[in-house]
């Protein structure tokens, strides 16, 4: 098995993943609880899956008993320069870096199945099933259990090697592989990313209230947004990456190869002016293949719509009065925001 083991790990770097690791179904047995805390002080905001099918999200081994590993694998997507950097061009959008191009959960999918039919043919009469994204897994404790890296104070997993730059993805298997050792903590006194999160969204160390965040409020938030937290969203119109940029251990992060996450030219700082005239053919022609598209573009435009009056340009005022009678009541009530602002 030790022998299997080193040559699948050869076999995800082949595919393009920056690390592997290892760990039992039941490896983050403190997950269960921590969940419970989050959704039953409504931290999860309307992301209501977030409660379903929570026996499945705390213990993997629910989710199938017959699982033995799992596989944790890490893909990289390390920018190019400061993201922090295009916060600065206020008549232009930031959009979180992982967003930039291709749809990642494509991509990892498609690495995860070669990996997982390599381990098939060596292990014919075992079974596999591969997630990212696509099942209630809960994969950062996972993959700190199985030793790529832990969850920093932001909550996100981060690693001495890799900085926190990366993608999860997951193969359960009926395969009893060889585990490797969890990951211990190494924030130490650092206190950087809760320190630059424009909406004070983290209530604690280790502790995310996503109704504060602007990664959630501006891809999974449904409706208006509170408009004590809009100002604070700055130019920020599909997630943030304010709390991963400002990792230092980031300066040990490994260059993405794939090239599918590189920037598109027009997602880096693109005009606020030519997003907010999308309509929905546009915008779904412009964000073919992006995980932008699966927000619409009733909800995208708000976010620019916001951006806008954020901007202080006031020769975008007349860009946000043609949207004072959008059929969406949202983007209408944005457009009437903005306007506001620049006065």
């Amino acid at each position: 098995m030790s022998d299997l083991r080193a040559h699948l790990e050869q076999e995800a770097r082949a595919a393009g993943f920056a690390r592997m690791g290892v760990c039992a179904p039941d490896a983050a047995p403190e997950t269960a609880d921590r969940l419970a805390a989050f959704v039953n002080e409504g931290r999860h905001g309307q992301m209501g899956w977030m409660a379903e099918r929570m026996s499945w999200r705390g213990d993997p081994t629910a989710l199938w008993p017959e699982a033995k590993s799992v596989i944790m694998l890490a893909d990289l997507y390390t920018p190019h320069g400061d993201p922090l950097a295009a916060l600065e061009r206020r008549d232009r959008a930031t959009i979180s870096v992982y967003a930039q191009n291709r749809d990642y959960h494509d991509i990892v999918k498609k690495r995860l199945k070669r990996v997982g039919r390599w381990l098939l043919d060596k292990c014919p009469d075992d079974h596999i099933k591969v997630f990212v994204d696509t099942a209630p897994v809960m994969e950062k404790p996972l993959a700190q259990a199985a030793g790529l890296g832990w969850q920093g104070k932001h909550t996100n997993l981060l690693s001495r090697e890799l900085g926190n730059w990366f993608f999860l993805g997951a193969i359960f298997t009926t395969v009893a592989l060889p585990l490797d050792m969890p990951e211990d903590e190494h924030c130490g006194s650092c206190t950087a990313c809760l320190d630059v999160c424009p909406t004070q969204a983290f209530p604690a160390p280790f502790q995310l209230d996503a109704r504060r965040c602007i990664s959630y409020l501006t891809i999974e938030h449904k409706g208006p947004v509170d408009p004590a937290l809009r100002a604070k969203m700055g130019n920020r119109i599909y997630g943030c990456d304010d709390c991963l940029a400002v990792c230092p251990w980031n300066k040990f992060a490994a260059d993405a190869t794939e090239m599918r996450y590189a920037a598109r030219p027009d997602l880096q700082s693109p005009p606020l002016h030519d997003l907010v005239k999308l309509d929905d053919t546009a915008f779904r022609a412009r964000f073919s293949g992006s995980p932008i598209k699966r927000i619409g573009r009733d909800r995208f435009v708000r976010n620019v719509l916001y951006a806008i009056g954020n901007s202080g340009q006031k020769q975008l005022t007349q860009a946000a009065q043609g949207l004072l009678n959008d059929p969406d009541a949202a983007v209408s009530d944005a457009a009437r925001w903005a306007m506001e602002r620049l006065k």
